[in-house]
């Protein structure tokens, strides 16, 4: 239930995100979604990717600095209030969220939260105790 999500620190220069992207295209390496977030002098560039172990290595071939982190991805009704519902839950559990990001289906139904918490394990625990539909990695992600 747990997905393995690379994270880049990047310069905040032109160029520096392009350089990732294409080492991943040129391995033939899809990206399923991404978040880049940015200060004044760095970004981090966060994506979830179909077969992370070999995006790591083409990476990390490539000279770029990559870390392992672990999320949590949730599903949530695409409507006013489907998140809100989540947080309420996650509220509950008196667990920090560190960040989030987001996709939907383009369904207009579903959406796809991927969430990173202080403690993943108990946080996956009280979402599937507050009946969030947590999704396991082999379902959502086509194989790499």
């Amino acid at each position: 239930m747990k997905f393995k999500q690379l994270s880049l620190f990047l310069e905040n220069k032109p160029a520096h995100l392009k350089h990732p992207c294409e080492a991943l295209a040129e391995a033939g390496i899809n990206i399923l979604t991404l978040c880049l977030a940015d200060a004044q002098q760095f970004g981090i560039l966060r994506l979830i990717l179909p077969d992370w172990e070999r995006a790591k290595a083409v990476l990390e071939d490539a000279g770029c600095a990559v870390r392992v982190d672990e999320v949590v991805a949730l599903e949530v009704s695409d409507e006013p209030g489907g998140l809100a519902g989540v947080l309420s839950v996650i509220e509950a559990g008196g667990h920090n969220l560190e960040y989030m990001y987001a996709f939907t289906f383009g369904s207009g139904e579903k959406a796809v939260l991927f969430m990173r918490f202080d403690d993943t394990d108990a946080a996956i625990t009280t979402l599937l105790d507050g009946g969030v539909n947590v999704l396991d990695p082999v379902k959502l992600l086509p194989e790499g």
